[in-house]
């Protein structure tokens, strides 16, 4: 017979927990974090797109490792593939093969591998413009802006070198492209191509050092990255969009635990899942279509990946202009876009800091903006998309060419046009709409939203009644901050002593103007605009 006093043995998993909090402390690391509140909003999904295509591409990556051989040694193919079979071609190409041919699962997971890349890098993009658009890059963020920056540019060269891996026909055109560019760079051009393939191209060591630089260097670099943006992102606490109830101070969602988690694992197999539905349907990179990669041979309609096709476009659309100094020749057609190339690329990355630094805003923004709102800022945005698929098709102009029949210098031309006409137009379009959009939420917070009903008055009038809107909406229409342009000031001061103003004061004056004059944005509803037409004069 049992008594009161029997002690019964915890359960596994309480007294390893416990043995785990005793030299760790997770009981109070999972007490202040483990029910951290996460706002609902489809947007915000589309950082997690880019997590989850990341942990797909390590582990498939991974996987790929284990049967990959980075040489240049060259060899003679005898694999399943008969009609490569005698053909003279590098260990890495030979082992690409067997890969996609002789290993179970090898060319689904190549695939697969492939895929994840493009659909992080594309999510990554669009993740930066939910940031950027709404603002969420404002203080105290622009770290973790830099952050996610990083990881876009390192993920651009890490899918380089990772599709420069196989060394078939099209990356080593794309290897090519690129030794040329470094060529172009005046006076050490030629040592960083010598150093880089150790002698002439192609050299014996770029697939190796390339391998080195795909598996170890890039993703252990974006790795830390990652980490320190989750980090930040759960120390700053998430950002939400303007809504009743919500403020600077708090942060309305679910918790982490259990249903945010739930959720999260739910979505990671199904970006898993969708990845690989497109992986089984969709050939990407046939590398046995286009055999090994030799100096003396271009295969047709050579493309790189999205991400890098801006760059190649910016090539490709230059004028081949050259001049000689001193007995060197300088090929401005390839050294002015390796130029511009970075400095687009750091705009971008500084532009938070130049945000800051026009309103001389320095409080903690947690609520996002509605695009509309910040109408130069969107515009900029728009135009740097717009500026950024017009060299794309400059990337591809041979395939504009081919499939509809055009001329490829007509192709060529229209985008050199614009490359300067195209990014303005997107600019003062957009800019327009935006402003359009804010005088129509103005118009329903004092008149209500249209409900579709016509009356007629007792005189014979027609009217649309308009219902009030919600205290939601209101809010929602209402709650933006506006900012006032900053001003130079007195340029005398209280003694009558002329005040030198420095060049950068004005600059900033300008630009506050620019950005949140007048003719920038519309101005908030009043109250007692608000009380004067609900009051029912000249309303109906």
């Amino acid at each position: 017979m049992s008594t009161a006093n029997d002690k019964r043995k915890a359960p596994a998993g309480e007294r390893v927990a416990d043995w785990a909090d005793g030299r760790l402390g997770i009981y109070s690391l999972a007490k202040a974090n483990m029910r951290k509140i996460f706002p609902d909003h489809w947007s915000f999904m589309l950082g997690e797109v880019a997590l989850y295509s990341f942990i797909i591409i390590i582990l498939t990556g991974v996987y790929l490792t284990l049967f990959f051989h980075p040489s240049m040694n060259e060899v003679e193919y005898h694999g399943s593939y008969v009609p490569m079979q005698g053909v003279l071609m590098s260990e890495a190409y030979a082992s690409t093969l067997d890969i996609s041919f002789d290993v179970r699962g090898g060319l689904l997971i190549r695939q697969i591998h492939h895929w994840a890349a493009l659909i992080f890098l594309a999510a990554m993009m669009v993740h930066m413009m939910r940031v950027f658009f709404t603002g969420a890059f404002r203080k105290p963020r622009e770290i973790n802006w830099l952050f996610g920056f990083l990881l876009f540019v390192l993920g651009m060269f890490t899918g380089f070198t990772g599709y420069s891996l196989p060394d078939d026909l099209l990356s080593g055109t794309g290897v090519r492209f690129m030794q040329g560019a470094i060529l172009s760079v005046p006076v050490v051009g030629t040592y960083l191509s010598m150093f880089l393939f150790g002698g002439e191209f192609p050299g014996g060591d770029i697939v190796a050092r390339f391998y080195s630089i795909h598996i170890l260097l890039l993703p252990g670099i974006m790795l830390g990255l990652l980490v320190a943006h989750l980090i930040l992102v759960f120390y700053h606490k998430h950002t939400q969009f303007a809504g009743p109830g919500r403020t600077n101070k708090n942060v309305v969602g679910m918790p982490l635990l259990p249903i945010y988690m739930a959720k999260a694992g739910g979505f990671f197999f199904l970006v898993f899942g969708i990845i690989t539905v497109i992986s089984a349907i969709a050939t990407i990179n046939p590398i046995w279509a286009l055999g090994p990669y030799r100096p003396d041979q271009v295969s047709t309609n050579a493309q790189p990946d999205w991400y890098m096709g801006f760059s190649e476009g910016l090539i490709r659309v230059m004028p081949g202009w050259e001049i000689n100094l001193w007995g060197h020749t300088l090929v401005l057609g390839v050294f002015i876009p390796l130029v511009i190339f970075p400095l687009v690329l750091a705009s971008i990355a500084v532009y938070p800091f130049i945000e800051s630094w026009v309103t001389g805003d320095k409080r903690e923004h947690h609520i996002l903006d509605r695009p509309r709102n910040a109408p130069t800022r969107t515009a900029f945005g728009v135009a740097w998309l717009t500026w950024y698929f017009v060299l794309l098709v400059g990337g591809g102009n041979d395939l504009w060419a081919t499939h509809f029949n055009l001329s490829i210098n007509a192709i060529t031309w229209f985008v050199r046009i614009f490359f300067f006409a195209g990014p303005v137009l997107a600019f003062i379009i957009t800019k327009r709409i935006c402003m359009g959009l804010q005088r129509r939420d103005k118009d329903k917070v004092l008149h209500g939203r249209e409900s579709g009903i016509i009356k007629r008055l007792p005189h014979g009038e027609f009217v649309e009644v308009h219902e009030p809107l919600t205290q939601e909406a209101l809010h929602t229409l209402t709650s933006h901050y506006q900012y006032t342009p900053a001003e130079v000031g007195p340029t005398v001061d209280e003694n009558g002593v002329e005040r030198k103003v420095s060049r950068t004061e004005r600059l900033r004056a300008r630009l506050s103007r620019a950005y949140y004059g007048k003719d920038n944005q519309v101005a908030k509803p009043t109250v007692e605009e608000y009380k004067e037409i609900t009051s029912g004069h000249g309303h109906h």
